[in-house]
């Protein structure tokens, strides 16, 4: 199980825009927000990625940088891209699901044809978000078994001034005995 304040696994995946995406030279000012979705056959990670996209520029000048990232292929993450506009968010694609259940990640089995009409892979990983500071601890993490009810980026950029003025630590470390 994966703890705040542990070292977060090895993270390297190919991006849309960019040079590959890889966890251990990332450079950001104070936090990385890796966002893991399932992939083009989710209408909820549609608009919840519309959501990153639209924060990324807040996320950005608090110094954190943010990645969307699924086992989707290349071309199925293009179409996510296109689909939610995406001119500032980074997209990761290829992920393995080996590497997903090292973050912790939930895989699924494919249920078919989706409600927008696409189909779902056969295996996929469920969302995950976390943040992740510049020595590659982990700040914070959340993952759900389900595509429903996932944390709010908004509420997120207000917890963020928060951590920043008052220097606050990551919670929930604590592995000794209750």
């Amino acid at each position: 199980m994966l703890l705040p304040r542990q070292t977060a696994p090895e993270l390297k995946v190919e991006t849309l825009s960019q040079s590959a995406f890889d966890l251990s030279t990332a450079t950001p000012e104070r936090l990385t927000l890796i966002c893991f979705y399932r992939g083009l056959h989710c209408p909820i990670c549609a608009n919840y990625l519309k959501e990153l996209e639209r924060l990324t520029p807040a996320f950005q000048e608090k110094g954190v940088e943010t990645i969307a990232i699924s086992s989707d292929t290349l071309d199925r993450a293009q179409q996510m891209a296109d689909k939610i506009g995406a001119a500032k968010l980074r997209f990761g694609y290829g992920l393995p699901l080996a590497k997903a259940r090292e973050w912790g990640l939930y895989i699924s089995t494919s249920r078919g044809m989706t409600s927008i009409g696409v189909e779902e892979p056969a295996l996929f990983s469920e969302p995950g978000v976390f943040l992740i500071k510049p020595d590659r601890t982990i700040y914070y993490l959340s993952v759900q078994s389900m595509p429903f009810v996932r944390p709010n980026f908004s509420e997120m950029l207000q917890a963020l001034d928060f951590i920043i003025k008052h220097d606050y630590p990551a919670r929930g470390e604590y592995v000794g005995a209750v």
